[in-house]
């Protein structure tokens, strides 16, 4: 009897990454000759799961975003999982900006993924777990196939594929 393999499909970041890639963009703004005697900032929120960009004006907070995805590409985290806020004025004739990272598969898009997955007429089966989806099918090369329309055809939010067995 053949035995079943699974992957889950998930969408997260690496937290320890994202902390590291944020203190390198903290770094560089703060020894980069353009920046000196600005307000530009950073900010890091473990907890809510966001990011603070203080900035003089709107080009230099899209500067400052630029160097945070430029360090966030470098150390591998998926530059897709920002979630850009709306501009507010701040004290001192500064901008600010919140920007969340998306974790997590949203209901309305695991339900979409199930529907996709069971349209290829493959032998697996997709479940929805929490904020993942669990793929199981006897065959490697279904399962490969699956990852691959979800690469192709999945959120426009970054996934991962995990726990493949």
């Amino acid at each position: 009897m053949a035995e079943n393999h699974a992957f889950d499909v998930v969408s997260e970041i690496n937290h320890a990454e994202m902390h590291n890639a944020v203190v390198q963009a903290q770094h560089e703004l703060a020894v980069r000759f353009d920046f000196k005697g600005t307000h530009a900032a950073l900010e890091f929120h473990k907890k809510e799961n966001t990011l603070t960009i203080l900035a003089d004006h709107k080009g230099q907070l899209e500067t400052v975003l630029q160097i945070l995805k430029e360090k966030m590409a470098r150390r591998g985290v998926p530059v897709g999982a920002l979630r850009r806020g709306k501009i507010e004025d701040a004290s001192h004739d500064t901008v600010r900006e919140v920007v969340s990272l998306h974790t997590g598969i949203e209901t309305d898009d695991a339900r979409k993924m199930v529907k996709d997955i069971k349209q290829l007429k493959l032998k697996v089966q997709a479940q929805i777990m929490e904020n993942k989806v669990r793929v199981t099918g006897k065959k490697i090369d279904d399962l490969q196939a699956v990852i691959a329309h979800l690469k192709a055809h999945g959120p426009e939010y970054p996934l991962q594929f995990v726990n493949f067995t």
